[in-house]
């Protein structure tokens, strides 16, 4: 039985010696401009929605639905966000493919997550994704009304959709 338990515990050490001399010496492909494969996926993909899960708690918005905050988190969007997430006439931004994971595309396809999750993301970013910590640049005033404007982007009150709106020659020049 020692035997037994001696190999199990030599086989684990020598798979965890091998992933260590694979990822120190450079065998692991880290570019952006490739795919990783469905086993690194769904292990990242996992971790940050369990991190992001068990640091968001019960996280609540304070942030009332008022036409105000929705157009304040439009605002703050598009001067953000948009670059990568894509705007109404453009909902795939010219970043989005370039990262890897892809950004998400906020106009095709919100992401699955309650508002405390939202706000914890946007706040803290996501390393190795290009999702930046917002928490040095915005209030949490700020990205509370971000994710306001994400509960309600697919139903703009008429003030946050003339965000998106594009700016014509004869509005830039008054």
């Amino acid at each position: 039985m020692r035997g037994f338990l001696f190999g199990i515990f030599f086989g684990v050490v020598a798979i965890l010696a091998a992933g260590y001399f694979l990822l120190e010496h450079g065998y692991v492909d880290f570019g952006a401009d490739r795919k990783p494969g469905p086993t690194e996926s769904k292990i990242a993909m996992g971790a940050v929605d369990a991190w992001s899960d068990r640091n968001s708690g019960e996280l609540k918005n304070p942030v009332a639905a008022s036409d105000d905050n929705v157009t304040a988190g439009a605002t703050i969007y598009l001067s953000h966000c948009a670059g990568c997430h894509g705007v109404p006439s453009n909902p795939e931004s010219q970043f989005q493919r370039s990262f890897y994971p892809p950004a998400p595309g906020f106009f095709r396809e919100m992401p699955d997550m309650d508002d405390g999750n939202t706000f914890y993301v946007i706040k803290r970013g996501i390393r190795w994704t290009g999702m930046p910590a917002w928490d040095s640049s915005l209030s949490d005033q700020q990205i509370w009304q971000v994710v306001v404007f994400f509960d309600n982007m697919h139903k703009l009150p008429p003030a946050a959709a003339k965000v998106f709106e594009p700016v014509t020659q004869g509005a830039a020049t008054k």
